[in-house]
Formats: structure tokens, C-alpha cells, sequence
């Protein structure tokens, strides 16, 4: 029957009237009707492995798994029969004969769904006779999740949710008959040398036993002894929700579970191995808990009143006696956007200056910049849940599965389901290992691969030619410019072969639907800018703009780069990209903050580190580290060094922190109430769930109280009454209200009863018409040469996060990746007598590092790759500050370096 068609059910008596194809176990659940199962889950395929969901059809007297059996019309089904209720009985007979029956001492009681189901029908043992000693040993050689193949039922739901989800396949069921297990790959443990595990701990969410166990919360609690708090996860940009399960007398974490939510990225629960383990920084003893004020050489604890007192004397005096644009400001994509929005109006209302600034300024400045000329805005297009319905998959300097990695599962789930795949990526990444075509640019030429596919779309009459009528301008403008993209020109720019180019091409232009996924290894050139409007060209030339399954998506990097953003945290916009040079913006915001405020935009982070010690004498930095994060670290210590007063408010004594002359401890992501918006424009709810530690508080509160003592009020902190003044200011955010919320609500939301906007520039873009822009191959700033041979690349690892501060203080995270290292082909290393793990010294024109090798072919000859979250091995002491010059953005992605073997 057709998916329209209606149908008739009856379930103990009762007739349901059911649309489309279903189950009897989901019409059952739908109409609370009690069915037990151990293996079913509504996110995966059903297998019928328990056998406790039996049901009795009428008609034929079978006994039948619900979660199989297919609603037909007329269908009559008994869920409580005497039959039925002995079959369950006997299958869980048979589970107890092989079940450890340990729950005295187990984590899971309390939440064992085995235990429950034994509670129901009231089995204290198995007739067969239950294990009473261990027959297996526990598989825990991975500082992760414990296996207890003695608890384990085999319903089969970790691999289901391995395979279906996350997509990893990194277990699987082995042997037979009593002999079955579940296992990783070759028999070894879930961290082996073989293992594609990542560590998500998916699989433990499933587990309906203690066969699955995170090894971080043993005998920390069980379930029912913690409270949950449902919240958004401090790490990347998608923003999964995640529940805290927190032990009150402890102030901590206990374990984190995936939160299923509707209105949400992350709707099965998904989570990463970052978002799932690295809390302990929550409670860590290097927290910050009193402000400290420096003493010589180094630092003595003050009182709040001492300290706010001193910061507003000095940035008083710095305003007097050198103008308020002599003060900077850092704010933070760490923050709530409640304290974003805070921080900006402090710098505007109070000191009296647009220079203010974030860390989106150093990964996707150039996405806002590009996309806002070419459509209009500069946010992510469509939304996450609509990437299944893409035809065809563009993802371009991005490794989603190690910096997004519930998108990396996206994506390959829906390379899984048909969607064709290209990745263009100057390193051998997981996605390329499943792509349909996977290319290896050289860094820095992205502009002639973008050029020379939309060369061979015209070329083959692949452009949706109505869309280029109706929808956008300027086309002519690129088509002569690409012309000169051949397939063997951008060859020979690119190193890619023309083959790999066309056939490219062919996919993403001969797609219904195809969407495009790109970060910083496009933004993080002194080109990016160029590149976010190449790929804005290939998206309006094939009309993949404005339906499901298409768009132009930038991945943010950080949990809440987007909403800093949408706050204003920028030099040149207030709160809603409404632009401080134009007049009736700042009427605006001059009326509502009862000032004046200034004209001219302000000074962007690099600028302003350019300037300290000349033009800029004060810095009040925000929950950034630039020491670890700003490139040419060497001069981001002169700079520090330079200023008159510098003020830093953080959770930790950070690298950056060492500098200040005031420090302020400030509450983590757990202890304080408000919103973050997600690379998908979602603004979700933040919820307070521990105190903060010592005396640190909110930055929010910091924020008004040293406002207050300069002589000014900036309004409540409390995030429903920042909210609220945000949504009166800005248009884009003026129908999310705080009881909205639970909406997952994405911008532009105009009206209290509007539904949020799932898709941008579905009817005409946001500027009326998408504008081409003729973009050219300009090389990299700085090129190889015969001292400087390798290029390095630098970004992100799996398990580590930004510079580090919060992951590197999570055990389990810090046991896996413990030390920094650089990638070097093994083609290069046999040369240079590089081996792995071995120490090397790395040198660029600025700067010398020492790390350890890592050999391989994950990057080509020629190149290197270092991750940035090791202070002690600072990959950013070596890169360059060459900016774009539109989105003052710094190539990050290729800097000129030579690599010798060194000694231990």
C-alpha cells in the first residue's frame, strides 16, 4: 500500500485508523500502549533480536516481533495473552541463563532495561540457572567505554547505531551459536590499532545492560542518583544538545548523555567523543574562582570590589588620555549570546569604541564577507536535517568528521543512502576514503578548482539557466574569466588531474539537488574571500540556492561563533549585521543605550595586536586565548607585552592570561543560564546547572558591574532581560522569545508567530538578486622555496578543541591524544630520516617548534599538517599574518616551513 493510503488496526480490542507505512510496535507506542522491547529504537532499523516485543495475531493465532510486523488493513492483535506473555517469559529466561547477574555492584541498575523487564515479570534467576562467575574478561584497554561481554543480550543495537548513525562500523557481531560476541575489528579492543572506533559512546546510549559502560563514571553514580540537566554542548558549531547527569554533592559531572529532541542537530541523541568526555574542566582545580591582580613577576588575589574598581580607573584613565578607540576589545564564541551582545555594548555605550572583535575574525570573517555580497547574508543556507535529501555532496576544505563529526555521520550516511560524494581536501582525509571523487588540491589554489568546475558545467550546458534568468545578476561578469579555467590550466594550478576535475563537475552540475559544505581550509587564506565567492558562483550557476538538499553551508568552528556574530561582536556591525556607518542603525542603538556612539568601524584582532603599545594602550579580552589561537605567536607576545593595561576574563590562568594585569574568573557553559546559535542559525537554550566555582562569576554579570562603577548602566544581566533587548533591536531575532525557545527556533525569526526560517533565499535572496563575482587564482602569500621547502598546513584534531584549555584538562581526551605532533608523508620522512613518533623541529620565517613526528599519506609530499591546541608545541609560533584584504582574515593554511629529525 501506498504511503496515502488509510488503514484500520486493532490492538486489544481498540481500532486505530493509521497513514502510510508503519509497524505494530510504533502504532502501539504512538497510542501508549504498553509494549516491552530490548532492541527496538526509533532511529534505527528493527531487527526483532529480543523477541520480547511478541504480539498474537488473531486471525492465524502467530506469535509475531511488533517492531516487524507491518500494519495490513484489518489487521486484529493481542499485546497481553497468556501465550504471549510466556513467550516473553521464556526469552527472558534464556537471557538470565547467560547474564552475570551482579546488580548489587552494577553501574546500570537502576537503569538496566533487562532488570526492569525481570522486575515486570517477576524472574528473579533463570530456570536454566543463571552465571555465577565471570566467564570473560572486561575489554577496557581504552580510556573510554568498558565491554562486559558477560552482560551483553546481543540485540544488536550498538552496531545498529555504529552502522546506521554514526557510521563508523567499528563493531560487529562474530563467531556463532553460544559462541556469538560482539566485537571490534580483529578481536581487539574498541581503541585498537585497527578499531575505526571514535569514541562517540552512541553505543553505550543503546546498550539496554552494563555490556557498554563509560569508563570515566564508574563508581561515580548511578542513574537515578544524579540529576540531569538538558544543555548545549561548549564545543563546534552544531550545536548538539546534550544532558549533564551531575552528582550535587561533588559539583560535578558525572557522565553526559546524547539529549533526543525534536528542533534540535542532533535528534538521536549523536554526540562526539569531545562533547561526551571532555567536562572534567568543569571541575577542575585549575579553575579560577578569586579576581587576581598582577604583584611583580606575578599575581595576588583581590577582592570583586578591588578589582573591578582598579579596571575601571585604568580604562577610565586610558579613555582620558589617549581616546576611547586606544581601548580593544576581545569578546568570545565561548559565550552565551546574551554576554556577547554584552560585551559589544560595553565597548560601544561605555568605552566608546567599535573596536570589538572575536575569534571569528580568524575562521569564516571571509564566509560573512563573501556571502553577504553575493546573497546578502553570510550564514549557513539551509539546515542540517535536510542534508539527506542532497543528490549530490560538495565538501571543500573541511574534515567534518573530525571538527563536525555529527556531520561527518551525516554526510556519510548520506553518501550511504545514494548521494554521490566529492571532496576536495589538500590532505587524504576519512571522507575521501568513501567519496565518489576525492581530490588533493594544492593549498591556496581553491579559486582555480572552483573556476575550472564551473568551466566544465558551461562548457557542458549544466547551468540552470532559468534560475540565472530569474534569480541573480551579473553572470556575464565570470563567464569570459572562466573560460581561462581549462581543465589542464587548473591542473597544472591545482596538481589535480583533469579527469578528477570534469568528473567533479559532472556530479555537483548534473545533480537535481546538490549541497556544498566548506571551513576554514577555504576561509583561512589571505584568498578567502575570493573562495566564498567562487563557490557562491558554482552554487547560483547550477540554481542549488534556496531548496532542501542544496546551499552554500560554512561549518562553524565554535559552539557559538555564529551567535558572537549575530551580536554584533564585530568592528563594523551592530547586533543583526546592521552597520555602524550607517546613520539610522546608530540612531538605533544610540537611542535604546541612551549615548552617542562612533561612526567609523573599529579595529579587527590582528589590526589591533598590530597596534598595541601605538595605537591601542588597553585590552579587555573576553574567553579568548590569541597567544595559542592568533598567528605569528611571536609577535602576539610583543603585542601583549606592549600594552599599558590588559585585562583578561576567563576560566582558566590561559597562556594569555599570564600577561593581564587583572584577571577575572568567570563561569563555564554549565554555570549560567542563556542562548547559543548553531552553524544551522538555531538559537538554543543554555541552562545553568552547578554553581560556579569559588567566587567567579557570569560574564554577563562582570560585564554590568564594571559598567556600573565607570558610570554607566548596561541593563539587567539576567539572559531573559538581555534577550529581550536583543529581539527589540534586531529584526533577524525579534520573534525569539525566551518561552520560544524550546522551539529550536533558526533566524531570521521576525514575529512571535513566525516559525523560524529552515531554508534562506527560498523566493529571492536576501539582497533581491544573488550577484556573481569574478574571482581569479591569486598563489598563496608565501611560497616553498629552497630553504622553506614543505608548506604546513595548520587546524584541528578530533579529540582536541581550540587551544586546548578545556580538553586538554579532560583526562580521557588527554590519555588518547596526550601530545602534539605534525603530519609528514612517508616519502618525505625516508628522506629526511624522519621516523614515526620520532622529535622533529619545525621553522618557518617567524618561528621554531618541536614536536613529534606523525608519518604517513595523509598529506602529500611536500606538505606538513599541525594541529594548534598545544601550547607546548604552538603551532601558530610559525604561521603568518598576511590578512585578506577584504574580511582581514590570516592565511592559516599555508605557511613556508623546513623540518629537520632531532634528538630526544
Amino acid at each position: 500500500m501506498g504511503e496515502g493510503t488509510t488503514m484500520h488496526i486493532t490492538i486489544d480490542g481498540n481500532r486505530y485508523e493509521v497513514g502510510g507505512e508503519t509497524t505494530v510496535l510504533e502504532v502501539a507506542l504512538a497510542h501508549g500502549i504498553p509494549i516491552p522491547t530490548l532492541c527496538h529504537d526509533p532511529y534505527l532499523s528493527n531487527s526483532g533480536a529480543c523477541r520480547i516485543c511478541l504480539v498474537e495475531l488473531e486471525e492465524s493465532g502467530q506469535l509475531v516481533t511488533s517492531c516487524n510486523e507491518a500494519v495490513t488493513d484489518g489487521l486484529v492483535v493481542r499485546t497481553d495473552t497468556e501465550r504471549v506473555i510466556a513467550a516473553r517469559r521464556d526469552m527472558l529466561d534464556l537471557m538470565l541463563s547467560d547474564h552475570y547477574l551482579d546488580c548489587i555492584t552494577c553501574e546500570a541498575t537502576g537503569a538496566c532495561e533487562l532488570q526492569d523487564l525481570a522486575y515486570q515479570y517477576d524472574m528473579e534467576d533463570s530456570t536454566f540457572g543463571s552465571p555465577k562467575e565471570r566467564r570473560h574478561e572486561k575489554m577496557a584497554a581504552n580510556p573510554f567505554i568498558e565491554f562486559d561481554r558477560d552482560k551483553c543480550i546481543l540485540c544488536g543495537k550498538c552496531i545498529r547505531v555504529d552502522r546506521e548513525v554514526q557510521c563508523s562500523f567499528a563493531i560487529d557481531f562474530a563467531e556463532r551459536g553460544f559462541g556469538t560476541t560482539v566485537t571490534a575489528s580483529l578481536g581487539e579492543d574498541l581503541g585498537g590499532e585497527h578499531s575505526t572506533c571514535v569514541f562517540c559512546g552512541q553505543c553505550v546510549d543503546a546498550c539496554p545492560t552494563a555490556a557498554l559502560t563509560f569508563k570515566p563514571s564508574i563508581r561515580r553514580g548511578r542513574d537515578y542518583q544524579l540529576r540531569p540537566v538538558t544543555t548545549v554542548c561548549p564545543y563546534c558549531g552544531v550545536g548538539c544538545q546534550l544532558t549533564l547527569k551531575l552528582d550535587d554533592s561533588t559539583r560535578s559531572v558525572v557522565r553526559v548523555a546524547g539529549a533526543r529532541r525534536e528542533n534540535s542537530p542532533n535528534p538521536a541523541g549523536q554526540t562526539c567523543v569531545k562533547g561526551r568526555f571532555a567536562h572534567e574542566f568543569i571541575s577542575h582545580p585549575d579553575r579560577l574562582t578569586v579576581p587576581l591582580i598582577r604583584e611583580g613577576s606575578g599575581f595576588r588575589e583581590a577582592t570583586w570590589d578591588e578589582a573591578l574598581d582598579h579596571v575601571a580607573g585604568k580604562l577610565t584613565e586610558v579613555v582620558a588620555e589617549h581616546g576611547a578607540d586606544s581601548v580593544g576589545g576581545l569578546s568570545s564564541a565561548r559565550c552565551t549570546n546574551e554576554e556577547n551582545y554584552l560585551m559589544q555594548k560595553f565597548m560601544r555605550a561605555v568605552i566608546g569604541t567599535n573596536n570589538v572583535d572575536h575569534c571569528a575574525r580568524l575562521c569564516h570573517a571571509s564566509t560573512v564577507a563573501g556571502l553577504g555580497s553575493a546573497f546578502g547574508s553570510g550564514a549557513m543556507t539551509n539546515s542540517l536535517d535536510d542534508l539527506a535529501e542532497a543528490d549530490a555532496i560538495f565538501v571543500i576544505g573541511s574534515n567534518p568528521t573530525e571538527n563536525h563529526p555529527v556531520i561527518g555521520s551525516m554526510i556519510k550516511a548520506a553518501q550511504a543512502a545514494g548521494s554521490k560524494l566529492v571532496v576536495a581536501d589538500p590532505r587524504w582525509i576519512e571522507l575521501s576514503e568513501i567519496a565518489d571523487v576525492a581530490v588533493q588540491q594544492r593549498p591556496g589554489s581553491d579559486v582555480a578548482l572552483i573556476n575550472g568546475m564551473i568551466h566544465v558545467i558551461l562548457r557542458d550546458g549544466l547551468e540552470d539557466q532559468e534560475f540565472l534568468r530569474e534569480r541573480t545578476e551579473n553572470f556575464d561578469a565570470i563567464r569570459d574569466i572562466v573560460a581561462d579555467y581549462t581543465p589542464q590550466r587548473v591542473a597544472e594550478i591545482t596538481g589535480i588531474s583533469a579527469e578528477d576535475i570534469e568528473a567533479a563537475a559532472h556530479i555537483y552540475g548534473g545533480a537535481d539537488r546538490a549541497s556544498m559544505y566548506f571551513a576554514m581550509g577555504i576561509t583561512q587564506h589571505h584568498t578567502g574571500t575570493d573562495n566564498v565567492l567562487a563557490l557562491a558562483n558554482l552554487a547560483m550557476l547550477t540554481g542549488n540556492v534556496g531548496r532542501p538538499g542544496t546551499g552554500v553551508n560554512p561549518l562553524r568552528g565554535q559552539n557559538n561563533v555564529q551567535g558572537a556574530c549575530d551580536m554584533g561582536a564585530l568592528p563594523n556591525v551592530y547586533p543583526g549585521y546592521q552597520p555602524v556607518t550607517d546613520e539610522a542603525a546608530r540612531s538605533k542603538f544610540s537611542e535604546a543605550w541612551g549615548t552617542p556612539l562612533p561612526g567609523e568601524p573599529g579595529l579587527t584582532i590582528v589590526e589591533m595586536l598590530k597596534a598595541a603599545g601605538s595605537d591601542i594602550r588597553a585590552l579587555y579580552i573576553m574567553g579568548e586565548n590569541p597567544f595559542l589561537s592568533d598567528p605569528d605567536q611571536n609577535h602576539v607576545v610583543k603585542a601583549l607585552e606592549s600594552l599599558d593595561f590588559l585585562v583578561v576574563q576567563d576560566i582558566f590562568l590561559t597562556e594569555t592570561a599570564e600577561f593581564a594585569d587583572v584577571i577575572f574568573p568567570a563561569a563555564s557553559f554549565a554555570e549560567k543560564d542563556g542562548t547559543f546559535t548553531n552553524t544551522e542559525r538555531r538559537v538554543q537554550r543554555v541552562q545553568f546547572a552547578l554553581p560556579a566555582p569559588g567566587e567567579a562569576k557570569g560574564d554577563g554579570e562582570i560585564l554590568s558591574l564594571l559598567a556600573r562603577r565607570m558610570g554607566h548602566e548596561i541593563g539587567g544581566y539576567a539572559f531573559e532581560d538581555v534577550l529581550e533587548e536583543v529581539r527589540s533591536l534586531t529584526p533577524s531575532y525579534a520573534g525569539i522569545a525566551p518561552e520560544r525557545l524550546h522551539l529550536g527556533l533558526q533566524w531570521p525569526c521576525p514575529s512571535l508567530d513566525h516559525p523560524g526560517t529552515k531554508i534562506l533565499h527560498t523566493e529571492g535572496f536576501a539582497r533581491g538578486r544573488g550577484r556573481f563575482h569574478p574571482t581569479v587564482h591569486m598563489p598563496a602569500a608565501e611560497a616553498p622555496d629552497e630553504e622553506y621547502d614543505f608548506v604546513l598546513m595548520t587546524g584541528r584534531m578530533l579529540y582536541h578543541y581550540h587551544t586546548g584549555t578545556m580538553t586538554r584538562r579532560s583526562t580521557a581526551i588527554n590519555e588518547r591524544e596526550p601530545r602534539a605532533y605534525v603530519e609528514i608523508n612517508q616519502e618525505d620522512a625516508r628522506r629526511l630520516g624522519v621516523t614515526d613518533e620520532g622529535r622533529v623541529e619545525v621553522a618557518s620565517r617567524r618561528g621554531t617548534v618541536t614536536t613529534w613526528a606523525r608519518v604517513g599519506l595523509t598529506v602529500p609530499p611536500g606538505h606538513l599538517f599541525m594541529p594548534f591546541h598545544y601550547a607546548e608545541s604552538p603551532a601558530n609560533r610559525l604561521t603568518d599574518t598576511v590578512l585578506d584584504p577584504v574580511a582581514k582574515i590570516p592565511e592559516l593554511k599555508v605557511s613556508a616551513v623546513k623540518i629537520r629529525a632531532v634528538q630526544d
